[in-house]
């Protein structure tokens, strides 16, 4: 059974959260937490929270999927974590001589599956 999250349209580049990603990709769910809670970085912040929301989408007695079943977080693996690029904001910055540079603002899409240790 896989349960799912994603934060859309996350206000980071998809490049600053891919490797984070690529770390807990096939961890169990209470281990990728512990990873990324020692990260410095922003990305990992919003990653964890994704995971936290997936977690919350697996023990949610009211969700359908878990009719009658018992989950424990701790035999739930990251199955997949994936992290594309979403719209840009775009700015132009004026430089020298008339001519005008491109800043893109960029956003993501994070989206994180947890599956039970039996069905992977």
């Amino acid at each position: 059974m896989a349960y799912q999250a994603s934060h859309r349209y996350a206000r980071i580049s998809a490049r600053k959260v891919r490797p984070l990603a690529d770390m807990i990709r096939g961890k169990f769910a209470d281990e990728a937490l512990d990873i990324l809670r020692y990260q410095p970085h922003r990305g990992a912040r919003m990653l964890e929270k994704v995971i936290r929301s997936a977690l919350g989408n697996a023990q949610d007695p009211e969700n359908p999927q878990n009719r009658g079943k018992n989950l424990d977080a701790e035999r739930l693996i990251v199955a997949s974590a994936t992290v594309d690029g979403g719209p840009m904001f775009k700015r132009i910055r004026p430089r020298a001589r008339g001519m005008a540079f491109m800043i893109k603002r960029r956003m993501s899409h994070i989206h994180v599956t947890l599956e039970d240790m039996d069905t992977v």
